[in-house]
């Protein structure tokens, strides 16, 4: 298969364009049972049409996993696009605050916001172009689209990457209406799937991809130098976290923790290193409340993609930081843990979310709930470098058996498979 766009191919909405990959390349890294059982699933499904539907190309963990999942895809026959919504500052101002509620903020959601929502969906509707056998919708941003033009797919599929959990009670029923008839669902976890889902619904995390810049393997020496480019003393304990700078992520809860593990061990640097994405409109607001909180402390370096921090910088603060924190409040399932396991580093992470489907604590990470906690852990394996490679090695392996990119394709090959015998059509109820 090539990359180019199939006659399917929507004439308005922006389609990704994605590099090749071979699921052939991860031979040596995952079970060679895993790989035969998606090429072995998708002999019958050569040519399926199949359309990923996203809010933004770049910034996040959906756009970090479909760079991947689209080209495999191919690799194995599929016909296989990914394309993303229009959208203006309105509609993505309108979908954080709905993110944030689905979370469990408090922030009311107005009717005026909903309608909004509901005019950029029926934009998208209208332009997306029709024929594909299945069309995979990432997340609340489009989650309208399929009621609203159920005949431009065989059949739907709603994807969610977000924390269910403890929603706002008041913005899940504005949003279950349009979610509820999806003929398939995917959540992380369990407990995140809302009662009245009427379709068929299943438990599937997320993946990363071993062989991305971002996680390919990188020597400690190699890390210490890109990072010592951004500011870093290479030869001062790093503590670092990963993430959107969003609240849910409690970068200023990090500080804090930071600044009681200085107390501790003067010597420490902290790294925030985060991506701005553009459906996340909030992003800027509270980087500069990040940067505020730091108080200009020399030691805290605060990084994002427009200072020249891409995957591979990104790849070496993992690398080098002799713990990996990620105290998240509320946790889709944070690919940026799986990410620091895989690199073999200790990891420090709020017990919340797909967090501890991860880390098992005390074997393969450490779970904490509060800032006091967070900083307990991250002195003791700062003073116990024996004790960080022992959950490293086991985190890794942890990685390697549950949460590389085979596993989550072979997963997306046996709905395609369930899909392909089905009779159903995709007409909402």
């Amino acid at each position: 298969m090539t990359s180019a766009a199939h006659p399917y191919s929507a004439l308005v909405l922006q389609t990704v364009p994605v590099g090749h990959k071979s699921l052939a390349d991860y031979t040596h890294i995952c079970p060679g049972e895993l790989l035969e059982e998606s090429r072995e699933l998708a002999r019958d499904l050569k040519g399926l049409r199949v359309l990923h539907l996203s809010a933004t190309a770049f910034g996040g963990g959906v756009s970090e996993i479909l760079y991947t999942l689209v080209p495999l895809m191919r690799d194995l026959g599929i016909n296989c696009e990914w394309q993303v919504i229009y959208g203006r500052e309105e509609f993505f101002n309108v979908t954080k605050l709905i993110h944030n509620a689905l979370q469990g903020a408090a922030t009311p959601i107005e009717d005026g916001h909903w309608e909004t929502w509901l005019a950029y969906n029926e934009m998208n509707a209208r332009e997306l172009a029709g024929g594909w056998d299945v069309c995979i919708v990432h997340d609340p941003q489009p989650a309208a689209i399929y009621r609203l033009a159920p005949e431009k797919a065989r059949t739907w599929v709603w994807r969610c990457h977000i924390d269910l959990s403890t929603p706002q009670p008041e913005a899940l029923a504005r949003l279950l209406p349009w979610i509820e008839n999806y003929p398939y669902a995917l959540f992380h976890l369990r407990e995140f799937i809302p009662s009245g889902m009427a379709g068929k619904v299943y438990a599937v995390p997320p993946a990363i991809d071993p062989l991305a810049p971002k996680n390919m393997a990188l020597h400690r020496e190699e890390a210490a130098y890109i990072c010592e480019q951004l500011g870093v003393d290479a030869n001062r304990p790093l503590l670092c976290q990963v993430s959107r700078f969003d609240p849910w992520k409690d970068p200023l809860g990090v500080i804090d923790a930071y600044r009681l593990v200085k107390e501790e061990l003067p010597a420490v640097q902290l790294a925030l290193v985060g991506s701005m994405a553009s459906d996340d409109p909030e992003g800027w607001e509270f980087f500069n409340a990040t940067i505020a909180h730091a108080q200009g402390d020399p030691d805290i370096h605060i990084l994002n993609n427009f200072n020249n921090v891409g995957p591979i910088e990104v790849n070496a603060f993992q690398t080098r930081a002799e713990v990996v924190i990620q105290k998240s409040t509320r946790e889709g399932f944070g690919l940026t843990v799986t990410e620091a396991m895989w690199k073999g580093r200790p990891v420090v992470a709020g017990a919340v979310g797909g967090i501890p489907l991860q880390i098992e604590d005390g074997e393969t990470g450490f779970l904490v709930d509060s800032v006091e906690r967070c900083a307990e852990r991250s002195l003791e394996l700062l003073r116990n470098e024996e004790l960080g490679r022992r959950l490293g090695r086991a985190a890794k392996e942890r990685v390697r058996a549950n949460f590389l990119t085979p596993r989550y394709l072979r997963d997306y090959m046996r709905l395609f498979a369930e899909i392909g015998k089905s009779e159903e059509v995709g007409a909402p109820a």
